[in-house]
């Protein structure tokens, strides 16, 4: 019996409808070629140029859009030139994490053989594992009300018990579930600067009671400026990595840039009832209506869509077209003869995104 989903689309700003678009025609072409499950579309208007045209950044329709259905497909949010009277920025996405309690964010960073990447990796190494930076919490807690006077700003960070144990579940059940398809070590690396904070003491405490519930995955620790390092030193060391919100925020930018920038960065916010699944990457209006922008991102961000509700709903079909997906998009890069400008090519936008569809249904 086929299943459908509803996927609530947020094209976003600046070049979001252009990689939203193509993203969005290779999902409808997938589900339209399985008998196992169907998706439909609902378009949820939001972001930094819907405010400046209406004064409004994040209409209540587009959350209860978002609150119903199955996956949120979240496109590059925000414009520099449009904020809030208080200068802050317009983001709907952080909206949506602390909204619907999108405790894990989740960041692939792969690198396979033939890849183009800043580092010089030892022959027959490769890149493959998880950021998992906690998103609802931690030193972004205090956004847009942090305390700010004549002589100091304080900002507050927040860990609690609650919040860290869901994401340390996650955590260990990721790593084991990678263990299982033969992607992970099976190994837990919790950062943090426990040496420093008591908070991090505590996170880190949660971490450890959470591990021992999982003698069969392996858990360490690493000081986040230690992880810095290593990351750039020998990144196929690491499995699955956790830590706070703002670590996770720099770490992750790291791991993209190892991947060759952010136009490879997927990422997906998850709890314990949605999802939202979105490019790393920002809106880019320089390059806006020019149709060079890289689509890769939100491509693999639309396959970890397809994993995450082919796991959660019981439909191996939209499983494997989420690894074929990822797959079809990692091919292309390494192939490297069809790359967008921030790769170093000459391909525009909807020839990287045909290129991964002839990957998918004709190679």
């Amino acid at each position: 019996m086929t299943k459908t989903f509803e996927i609530a689309v947020f094209e976003g700003d600046g070049i979001g409808p252009e990689i939203t678009a193509p993203t969005v025609a290779i999902l409808k072409r997938m589900a339209s070629a399985s008998p196992d499950y169907a998706l439909t579309f609902t378009d949820a208007p939001a972001g930094a140029a819907h405010y400046a045209k209406t004064g409004e950044s994040f209409p209540e329709s587009s959350m209860q859009a978002a609150k119903r259905a199955d996956a949120i497909l979240l496109s590059a949010m925000g414009l520099p030139d449009v904020r809030y009277p208080d200068g802050t920025e317009i983001s709907p996405q952080i909206d949506l994490r602390k909204a619907l309690t999108l405790f894990a964010g989740v960041r692939p960073v792969t690198v396979k053989a033939g890849q183009r990447t800043p580092l010089a990796l030892p022959e027959g190494k490769e890149i493959d594992f998880v950021l998992i930076r906690e998103s609802t919490e931690g030193l972004f807690y205090t956004q847009g009300r942090g305390e700010v006077s004549e002589d100091e700003a304080r900002e507050t960070l927040l860990i609690t018990r609650e919040i860290s144990e869901k994401l340390f579940r996650f955590t260990f059940e990721l790593a084991a579930a990678r263990k299982k398809a033969g992607r992970g070590k099976g190994r837990v690396t919790c950062v943090d600067k426990a040496n420093v904070f008591r908070a991090f003491a505590f996170f880190r405490s949660l971490f450890d009671a959470e591990a021992a519930r999982h003698p069969d995955l392996k858990a360490d620790h690493a000081y986040v400026d230690a992880t810095a390092l290593w990351m750039v030193q020998k990144p196929w060391e690491f499995d699955v990595m956790v830590t706070e919100n703002m670590f996770g925020d720099i770490l992750s930018d790291l791991g993209a840039g190892l991947m060759g920038g952010l136009g490879l960065a997927p990422s997906a916010d998850i709890g314990e009832k949605h999802a939202v699944f979105q490019p790393c990457h920002g809106s880019a209006p320089d390059i806006a209506g020019q149709g060079v922008a890289n689509p890769f991102a939100m491509i693999l961000s639309a396959a970890m869509m397809l994993d995450w509700l082919g796991i959660k709903h019981d439909v191996p079909a939209m499983v494997a077209d989420g690894n074929r997906l990822r797959e079809a998009v990692e091919d292309v890069v390494a192939r490297g003869e069809v790359l967008t400008r921030d790769l170093g090519g000459k391909a525009g936008t909807d020839e990287a995104a045909a290129a991964v569809l002839e990957t998918l249904f004709v190679a």
